[in-house]
């Protein structure tokens, strides 16, 4: 671990929830790493989660397990409170402790995403009134995930949808608008909320090593025998409806009945998973198409990720999916519905090939001329592996602390400029 030069102390809140169980705190291991990269940069470091009281979900480590790797870390909790009775009888008593944090700090950062406990936003609100700058954190538009989900789910959801879609847009602007720095995951969302921010950012956020990008051994395996097997497509993320996969199953649909031999892996679980296999047992592909569930074992993920040909995607919101930088870091093409986020991936060597939201029918035909042609294909994922080279996340946290240093004053700076 390497000591930072400087002494300052960065506060942040982060939504991803801890849960507490049988007298233990467990984090997601993708968060404990983020915790350890942060503290690289900055001597102290505040965290503040929300935290609920269930069993942990597969891939949570527990915190006794993993502090030792961020030693200057303090975990702070504030509830998990998503219902509106329940946020608004917290709300008094962690606006206090929040403020008391906000001022132990030089340097604020806090994510927000939601309407009723969105402590983010809280956070805000009370850097505001100390008049302390803060950053604001974004990786989706979660507003315009509302938006869409009135049209999904069971009647509750789409009703809460439609009451909270409006409440969502004006909280999100109002954060934004006062922000002093706008750290945006993404092209996405730094295009949607850009028009509103002093000082908008493009930032990346992801959780893989130089040493999880493909070896040199396994990119020349991949490319060896292009042409002489099936093609094999990939992809890693929620089947629910946000992500498009009854149109991914289409598509797999459409190459079958134009006689193009692959094979497919679908890993990542959710709502739809029962309905995508309902199709593909159907329609005959469920000895080719593989839907794995959820896979805890990151190591099996990048395997999949590596081996493919193509990463399969049919995104339908305005959102940048960390999944697609995971491909490009495997030698694997992103090939899949058009995003400001995804396009602005591959711009440097275009490593992947877009079609506009919902044309199913031109993503199945770009697959299947790709079966036919290797030589074009291997040229992808030449240029998938190289737009995925700067990734890691050492760099991203890294570049992430600098912005927040370069672009917010500290605490001790802002209040020597104002005693002169």
């Amino acid at each position: 671990m390497q000591q930072p030069q400087d002494q300052s102390t960065l506060m942040i809140y982060a939504p991803v929830p801890v849960h507490r169980w049988q007298g233990q705190l467990y984090v997601e291991a993708q968060a404990a790493n983020g915790l350890r990269l942060w503290s690289d940069h900055f001597a102290r470091v505040i965290a503040v989660m929300p935290e609920k009281a269930a069993p942990p979900p597969d891939g949570w480590v527990a915190l006794a397990q993993v502090q030792d790797d961020f030693p200057r870390v303090r975990l702070e909790t504030v509830p998990a409170a998503y219902r509106p009775d329940a946020f608004l009888r917290a709300l008094p008593q962690q606006r206090r402790r929040l403020a008391g944090w906000i001022n132990e700090a030089d340097y604020l950062s806090f994510a927000i995403g939601g309407l009723f406990g969105d402590w983010g936003a809280v956070c805000a609100r009370e850097a505001v009134r100390a008049d302390r700058p803060f950053a604001v954190w974004t990786d989706r538009v979660e507003s315009e995930l509302t938006y869409q989900a009135r049209n999904w789910g069971r009647w509750r959801h789409r009703l809460r949808a439609r009451l909270y879609h409006r409440p969502m847009v004006w909280l999100e602007r109002w954060v934004i608008s006062r922000a002093a720095l706008g750290l945006f995951h993404g092209r996405e969302t730094y295009e949607a909320y850009a028009p509103y921010c002093r000082n908008p950012q493009i930032v990346h956020d992801i959780h893989l090593s130089a040493e999880d990008h493909i070896s040199d051994a396994s990119y020349a395996e991949k490319c060896a025998a292009l042409g002489e097997r099936l093609l094999r497509l990939v992809y890693t993320g929620r089947a629910d409806e946000m992500k498009g996969p009854l149109d991914w199953v289409e598509v797999l649909e459409r190459l079958a009945a134009e006689g193009v031999d692959f094979e497919a892996n679908f890993l990542g679980d959710g709502p739809c998973l029962p309905e995508m296999r309902a199709r593909l047992t159907a329609a005959g592909l469920d000895r080719q198409v593989t839907l794995h569930g959820f896979v805890e074992e990151r190591a099996e993920v990048l395997r999949h990720l590596r081996r493919a040909d193509v990463f399969l995607f049919c995104h339908k919101t305005a959102e940048s999916p960390r999944c697609l930088i995971e491909a490009l870091t495997s030698a694997t093409p992103i090939i899949g519905y058009e995003g400001a986020y995804a396009r602005d991936l591959i711009a440097p060597h275009g490593g992947g090939i877009l079609v506009p939201r919902n044309d199913i029918a031109q993503l199945s035909q770009i697959l299947a001329e790709l079966a036919n042609s290797p030589a074009r294909l291997r040229q992808l994922i030449a240029a998938a592996r190289r737009d995925g080279t700067p990734f890691t996340d050492v760099a991203v946290f890294e570049h992430r602390s600098e912005v927040i240093k370069t672009h917010l004053p500290p605490r001790a700076n802002r209040q020597a400029t104002s005693s002169h």
